[in-house]
């Protein structure tokens, strides 16, 4: 069971973000990136149609205004459905996290592989224009002074989304290997 507890008052320098969209369990990968758009799945053109059906985060987007670093709060199961990967790259492409209680498998193996922020935190509950802020092994809900522990991702899979990809990770890590050779 998810440890929820109240946010501690404290001063820190850790920057803050606010939830920009907030959904329930068992999000599609179908709601993310409707099928309609398949026929568009460049990484550069792929954002625009994130979330298509959704009218607040369409306005958003054409508005420019979904800063990098934005959270979509989620419940569980988030990026279930078909395998496709332009769910992820849409999201990715906006540079916001997505914090669920849990992912869909292959959702997640392909967040991870394009670099998309996923944070799991099975007790998360945030509402649209909550105040979120990452501290160190849990995410705090500053608007309802809260704060849930972060299930941390492998180290092998956190490294691939840090280096941004699962191409950047292995271009790096061949670059390094052959420059001790």
């Amino acid at each position: 069971m998810a440890r929820v507890r109240k946010a501690e008052t404290r001063v820190k320098k850790a920057e803050t973000t606010r939830v920009i969209l907030s959904l329930g369990d068992d999000v599609s990968t179908d709601v993310v990136y409707p099928g309609r758009f398949m026929a568009t799945v460049l990484p550069a053109e792929t954002p625009a149609f994130a979330f298509a059906d959704h009218a607040a985060f369409q306005a958003a987007v054409k508005a420019k205004s979904v800063p990098p670093g934005a959270v979509i709060a989620a419940g569980t199961n988030f990026g279930c459905g078909s395998s496709r990967e332009q769910a992820a790259s849409c999201l990715r492409g906006w540079g916001v996290v997505v914090v669920a209680k849990s992912f869909a498998r292959i959702f997640l193996q392909n967040a991870i592989n394009l670099g998309l922020r996923v944070v799991v935190a099975p007790g998360f509950a945030a509402a649209e224009g909550d105040e979120i802020v990452f501290d160190g092994g849990c995410v705090e809900n500053r608007t309802k002074r809260t704060a849930f522990d972060i299930t941390p991702l492998p180290t092998g899979r956190q490294a691939i989304v840090d280096a941004g990809g699962l191409i950047p990770y292995t271009r790096a890590r061949l670059v390094a290997a052959a420059a001790r050779t």
